[in-house]
């Protein structure tokens, strides 16, 4: 049968695929639009299989946060090289994700891949599948968070590759969208491993052990004093990888924890999400 410009012009403003995959697809399937959008997804299935080894170190990373600033989402939509993250089919791909996840309140990646994306039906995952066979490589939902609390501060890094979520408890009023974007900002540059010393996990404290032991075994201690000189060692880790007792940026004469206290007696920090492309 005769395929007409119509019919892929059509078609392309269905999928957004370029002009000679819609003609191509169109023939295939016999002038069927279905059967032409289903020929467009296994291309990019077939794509994505074929790539998907390939690292994904490029992208955005976006936020989106409730109009009461109670809950806080991020998305980062990966991609393989810095030419496609400039591309307007990503960019808007990735605004249409964020704002789907601000709409569903999906508490998982996968159940924000499963949420349809336009009134077709069409998910989540099925559209960053069709961009993939369109643009030639490999695009993921590499990372989404969502997080509720009294207040929740955001920070998106200025090359839109790392992202920060910061929930604080006992408010009481006070504003922490200032002390919340310093935070940010910290969380950003220091990244730190845990809140506090307890929400570090065993395997990591373990293995701070036994490099302080080696380290001092190293430097002539003796063997009978390695343990006590680990767990030293461990206490600097917990000061420079631990959030609440990491010294301020901005004033290292007081820590993360001293910072809050004197913002706002009480005031403390729930959790924290950082999610970064580099």
């Amino acid at each position: 049968m005769s395929i007409t410009a119509a019919d892929v012009n059509k078609l392309r403003q269905m999928t957004g695929a370029g002009m000679m995959d819609c003609k191509k697809a169109l023939t295939e399937a016999e002038g069927d639009f279905e059967a032409a959008i289903d020929v467009l997804r296994k291309a990019g299935q077939k794509v994505a299989a074929k790539r998907a080894d390939n690292a994904t170190n490029e992208g955005v990373v976006l936020v989106a946060l409730s109009a009461d600033h109670s809950n806080g989402k991020l998305i980062a939509l990966a991609c393989e090289t810095e030419p496609v993250s400039k591309v307007a089919d990503f960019n808007n791909l990735a605004k249409s994700i964020i704002d789907k996840a601000a709409a569903s309140h999906a508490p998982t990646a996968h159940d924000l891949l499963a949420e349809p994306l336009t009134d077709d039906g069409r998910s989540v995952e099925g559209h960053i599948i069709e961009l993939t066979g369109r643009i030639g490589e490999k695009i993921t939902l590499a990372a989404y968070e969502n997080i509720s609390a009294e207040k929740v501060v955001s920070y998106i890094h200025s090359n839109n590759k790392i992202g920060v979520l910061v929930a604080f408890e006992n408010v009481q009023g006070a504003d922490v969208s200032e002390i919340g974007k310093d935070i940010a900002m910290q969380i950003t540059a220091m990244k730190p491993v845990a809140l506090d010393k307890d929400g570090v996990d065993s395997e990591t404290i373990e293995r701070e052990i036994e490099i302080g032991k080696d380290q001092a075994r190293q430097e002539g201690k003796p063997e009978a004093m390695l343990e006590r000189i680990a767990v030293g060692k461990l206490e600097k880790f917990y000061k420079e990888q631990t959030l609440l007792n990491q010294q301020f940026v901005k004033d290292s004469s007081i820590t993360i924890r001293q910072l809050l206290e004197n913002k706002q007696k009480g005031l403390t920090i729930a959790m924290f999400k950082r999610i970064s492309l580099v």
